[in-house]
């Protein structure tokens, strides 16, 4: 199972916030554009992100959205769980979430193995930053990781 449409934009958007740095609000046309993102799902999914906690508006003629909080402190897992809920590789394995399935019932031999690879789609979402994915496409442009030492 991959991550839906919606999950997608959602990553990207607020990742072009986290681009831009804290407090530079980003116009929704910008993100769109920026992104290819449909303008009209985007002010959805904005709006959404705003009541998770994710994003917040700022009026005015240098107005737009910014992140709620340092990218640092959001992670891909977040706001995966956010949009899709849980994390299940498979669909038929959230089936079995708070059952207590026979060895008689139908799939329960791939629940351990739907289980483990749960946990390992959530070590990486999970500790994956907003800033890593920031850091990452500067190394990716320039070549080298940029050095934060003082």
């Amino acid at each position: 199972m991959g991550l839906s449409q919606k999950c997608q934009y959602a990553l990207r958007a607020l990742f072009e916030l986290a681009r831009r740095g804290p407090g530079m609000p980003v116009k929704i046309g910008d993100i769109a554009a920026r992104q290819d993102i449909p303008v009209r799902f985007l002010e959805v999914i904005l709006n959404e992100l705003k009541q998770g906690g994710f994003a917040e508006s700022r009026r005015g003629k240098n107005g737009g959205y910014v992140l709620a909080r340092p990218a640092r402190e959001i992670t891909v897992g977040d706001i995966i769980r956010f949009v899709e809920g849980p994390l299940h590789p498979v669909e038929e394995a959230a089936l079995f979430t708070g059952r207590n399935p026979t060895p008689d019932t139908p799939g329960v031999v791939f629940v351990r193995v739907w289980e483990e690879a749960a946990r390992a789609l959530a070590s990486v979402y999970d500790r994956t930053t907003l800033k890593d994915l920031v850091d990452h496409e500067h190394h990716l442009r320039t070549g080298h990781l940029p050095d934060y030492t003082i």
